[in-house]
């Protein structure tokens, strides 16, 4: 099995393997109203939020110019805190288990968190099939 990035905005419900979604919410840029684009069941199976990028450091990025390879910095930090290490073990072995696809608002993986993510994932067991689009 393996481990795939993808945006939540283009995975359709067919698509195979576990679809989470690694967004800290699901609302338009205001970080308020719902996005009526992303609806749990056909755009994503579970959330699981821990893995987004906090508040606060998407706030900086997007609304104050926090660079990106200071938002990358940042956000690799809080992979290292407890919680996400757990959830992380968990979604390498959900994915030896069945092919999962960690989804973000971003259109690419080039200025996303998901391929941090996913980079992350493929460091701590580099046996894991990974597949960034």
């Amino acid at each position: 099995m393996a481990l795939y990035t993808g945006c939540i905005k283009k995975v359709s419900s067919w698509e195979q393997g576990l679809r989470i979604s690694v967004m800290s919410r699901h609302t338009l840029i205001d970080g308020e109203t719902p996005d009526p684009e992303i609806i749990e069941g056909k755009n994503y199976i579970w959330w699981w939020p821990e893995l987004g990028p906090p508040a606060t450091l998407i706030g900086s990025y997007y609304k104050r110019g926090l660079s990106w390879e200071e938002f990358e910095k940042r956000y690799r930090e809080h992979l290292q805190n407890p919680e996400s290490i757990s959830k992380i073990n968990q979604l390498i072995e959900m994915a030896r288990l069945q092919s999962a696809i960690v989804l973000c608002v971003e259109p690419t993986s080039e200025f996303c968190h998901r391929r941090l993510l996913a980079e992350e994932c493929k460091k701590l067991a580099p046996d894991l099939e990974v597949y960034i689009e």
